[in-house]
């Protein structure tokens, strides 16, 4: 089965040039799909088979023998005297010098000198796509570009034969870097093309191999780790997404200690593992060297420096090298079954062990924890033992809302976290001043709180950012009406204004700023008293294709300005002089004269809200008529306010921020813009790009004079020991400028701090008008939908509904995503392309249907 699997791979086709598939740069290049003999389906594509190992050859150079290296891994698999036969692949993705030059052909002709003389064993060399150039020098010379299989000593059993299949994906004639043969001969690979091809190549030889003896892998890759691709990208970007574990041959030359170490790190710092190194011995002890530099971490085997004689066939050099190859060989695999063992333990230990926050682990069984191996831009590998597999998953809730990067955006994160860590590691802050945390604050004013902000109080998390602006907040209020200096032997009775389902934060302060909640409940909280005025907001959502508003009883009965066709509509600032604005008007001002107390009574001292999104509340969109006039409101009665836009800021809603700035209104649409600027304002999750935790709170300069004084006392007393540690700020600094960089960021919309719609109007509508769903919002990178349930137990935080949506949008259609009670949502970053939007929405209707 396994060797007629391999030869109807092949497809049995001739070995002429002229019957090769080529490509010219007159012609797009053709599809991953037309390629595939079993195409996997589109949700599939990011699969990686686990069930064999597989494994990067990268070289730190160019001519360090890497080619050499993958024949002698793959020669101690298939050498003679196994008691397991073995099934090798051998891919070299993109081939430069071709057919002069042919890693491939190398490797099949070597394996068969070496071993095909005394063992039975199936070889094939193919090779997918030629340029032109490539395609006619292999026929004026009559070299063979796609042999098809043979037989070595084939009278031993079909069943007990080893296997080599060598495939060259993509071939270029000029004998120069990738990105230069692509561009002088046409035909450049796209990197997502070059990907799902080389996942389609090891998925079909892992499912046609892993039949019968033990399969392995090797991609060997051309040039250095940071020699481009065809379209460009280094390499070690390129291949970032499939994350396969490594070989790294060194160099053993003058110089070669550095050249080593500098792609040891490069590989690194993009998180891949790199299992050993493998060296020529020059007679420099380079490799010594490198193991006193790396502690030891990274075993470096050391092979005879290879004969400069052209004519020798390298037979006896490979005799000599053979026992340090199995031992390798042996190596990689004891990594290999260490990585999945601890895969596959993972689940239970962290059942056993961990005690994860918002989750009832009751409700948790061992089989429903997700085994995240690593991330690569919007994308998971998940490891799922019981299809034994590495398959992609979509973080369709941005991790908590803290994501925004792409993949480009993740590696030059984490190039600026390394250079700060290394620059400063972390350094106190108070009378202080580092680069990356000026730098955070100088973007910070400039952007989110341009035109009304100037300082900036930087902290670690969402939570501690809201609880600092009440604080804040309180001050102000107390100093403006003269609480300071007549308190006398009372203290004020200090509220906040809120909104019902607002969410301000975990800590024991900001949960007292929230009205009550299942967060806040006596087993939850005991000590929650909730120090707030909290009023019901009026919300939007869309409602079989209708933006429908749905206004609490308390403001009465509204005859008119219900439901509008467009989501724009319910933003525009027209709206203020409707009668409804008066409704919410009166309603707001009645409440706060009825709580603003004498000395000793309750007070409103600060409002806080959300703008337009109430998040951990159920992903409501609330009126932004109402929040406006609620604003205003409070600002002329001098209450401090107080903007948490630790979800709704820094492009989470499609905008720099979430408020109105008027100097920008006359060049730019407003619809996503509340229409009104706060006094103090929070900032996090997607602060940093989502790499490390980092907060911010904004203040304008009458705030900040509300703490001055000639005593300490009077200060804002209030810090902690990683106040503005560089790695965050300088994560800050690197996507602050990367998510409104117009030649990095394709979604920005020109001229302008707004990004293009994300998710398709139609689609969205379409939702919206299935009998499963209560309601749609989509607003910026945010799509969420409310699933109609038929009693109240279906409904809120505790509802089980969504269960079955959430299972079958991760284990069947990739996509990850955590529910809030009946409320699923989809949540992208700044860069995601609408058409991977458009996919989700797609795959979220399939499973409504």
């Amino acid at each position: 089965m396994l060797l007629l699997a391999l030869w109807r791979r092949l497809g049995r086709r001739s070995s002429a040039a002229g019957h090769v598939r080529c490509f010219s740069s007159a012609q797009a290049l053709p599809s991953a799909e037309d390629f595939a003999a079993r195409r996997r389906e589109d949700a599939l594509l990011g699969e990686i088979d686990a069930r064999y190992p597989a494994f990067m050859v990268w070289g730190c150079n160019t001519d360090v023998g890497k080619t050499l290296v993958s024949t002698g891994m793959a020669a101690a698999l298939l050498s003679p005297g196994k008691s397991q036969k073995s099934h090798v692949l051998y891919v070299k993705p993109v081939q430069t010098g071709f057919p002069d030059d042919s890693d491939a052909r190398s490797v099949t002709q070597r394996i068969d000198s070496l071993v095909g003389r005394s063992e039975s064993i199936f070889l094939s060399n193919r090779t997918m796509w030629l340029s032109d150039e490539a395609s006619k020098k292999a026929a004026l010379t009559k070299r063979s570009t796609d042999s098809s299989g043979s037989w070595k000593n084939s009278a031993n059993s079909v069943k007990s034969s080893s296997s080599l299949t060598c495939e060259t994906l993509w071939s270029w004639c000029a004998a120069v870097s990738p990105h230069l043969a692509a561009q002088q001969e046409g035909g450049g690979a796209s990197d997502d093309e070059l990907r799902k091809v080389l996942r389609s190549s090891l998925w079909e030889f892992g499912a046609g191999a892993s039949q019968t003896g033990r399969s392995w892998a090797f991609v060997e890759t051309a040039g250095g780790v940071a020699s481009p691709a065809p379209s460009g990208t280094l390499q070690c970007d390129l291949y970032r997404p499939l994350r396969l574990p490594g070989i790294l041959v060194g160099d053993g030359r003058l110089g070669g200690i550095s050249t080593t170490l500098a792609a040891y790190e490069s590989l690194l710092l993009r998180g891949y593992e790199t299992i050993c190194i493998v060296i020529q011995d020059m007679g420099l002890g380079n490799n010594q060297h490198l193991s006193k530099q790396l502690h030891n971490r990274v075993p470096v085997f050391v092979i005879p420096a290879v004969p400069k004689n052209p004519g020798d066939d390298l037979a006896g050099w490979f005799h000599d090298t053979s026992s340090t190859f199995v031992q390798v060989v042996s190596l990689l695999e004891d990594a290999y079954h260490k990585r999945i063992q601890r895969l596959r333990e993972m689940p239970k230990k962290a059942s056993e062990l961990l005690w994860w926050p918002f989750t009832q682990h009751r409700l948790v069984p061992e089989e429903n924890v997700t085994v995240i191996d690593s991330r690569s831009g919007e994308f998971f590998s998940v490891y799922e033992n019981k299809h034994g597999r590495f398959a992609q998953q979509f973080d369709a809730c941005a991790s908590w809302w803290t994501q925004g990067p792409d993949a480009s955006l993740q590696h030059e994160l984490a190039k600026q976290i390394a250079y700060a860590a290394g620059r400063y590691g972390h350094v106190m802050f108070p009378e202080n001043v580092h680069e990356p945390g000026l730098r955070c604050a100088e973007l910070l004013l400039q952007g989110v709180g341009r035109g009304w902000a100037h300082r900036v109080y930087i902290s670690d998390n969402g939570s501690t950012a809201t609880e600092i602006a009440l604080k804040m907040a309180l001050r102000k209020y107390a100093v403006d009406h003269g609480f300071l200096t007549n308190q006398g032997d009372k203290k004020p009775d200090f509220k906040v204004l809120a909104l019902r389902g607002s969410y301000h934060g975990d800590t024991l302060g900001a949960m007292e700023a929230q009205a009550p909640s299942p967060y806040t409940g006596f087993s939850q909280q005991p000590w929650y008293s909730g120090r707030g005025v909290f009023l019901d907001p009026p919300t939007v959502c869309c409602q079989n294709r209708k933006w429908q508003l749905r206004v609490p009883e308390r403001y009465g009965t509204i005859a008119t300005e219900l439901a509008w066709d467009a989501r724009e509509d319910v933003f525009a600032l027209g709206r203020d002089n409707t009668e409804l604005a008066k409704i919410y008007s009166s309603a707001i001002e009645k409440e706060i004269m009825s709580s603003q107390g004498s000395l000793g009574g309750q007070t409103i001292a600060g409002l806080i809200i959300e703008p337009i999104i109430h998040a951990a509340g159920g992903m409501e969109l609330v009126d932004p008529l109402f929040q406006r006039i609620l604003t205003q409101q409070c600002k002329c009665h001098k209450i401090p306010v107080i903007f948490d836009e630790v979800f709704t800021g820094c492009w989470r809603l499609g905008a720099e921020f979430g408020f109105f700035d008027e100097r920008l209104f006359a060049c730019k649409s407003a619809w996503e813009l509340l229409g009104c600027k706060p006094d103090i304002a929070c900032y996090a999750k997607l602060l940093t790009g989502g790499t490390v935790p980092l907060a911010a709170t904004l203040a304008t300069q009458d705030i900040f004079q509300a703490f001055e004084g000639a005593s300490k006392l009077d200060a804002l007393l209030h810090g902690h020991s990683y106040t503005a540690h560089p790695v965050g700020c300088s994560a800050a600094v690197t996507a602050l400028e990367w998510f409104k960089d117009p030649s990095k960021n394709p979604n920005l919309l020109p001229g302008t701090s707004r990004l293009q719609e994300q998710w398709d109007p139609e689609l969205v509508a379409e939702i919206s008008s299935r009998s499963s769903v209560e309601r749609v919002i989509s607003l910026g990178t945010l799509m969420a939908l409310e699933l109609r349930s038929t009693s109240s137990s279906q409904k809120g935080y505790s509802s089980l509904l969504s269960s079955g949506v959430v299972k079958e949008l991760r284990q069947e259609l990739g996509i990850y995503t955590r529910p809030l009670g009946n409320v699923v949502y989809f949540m992208c970053g700044p860069l995601t392309k609408p058409s991977v939007c458009s996919s989700l929405l797609r795959r979220m209707l399939k499973v409504l249907e």
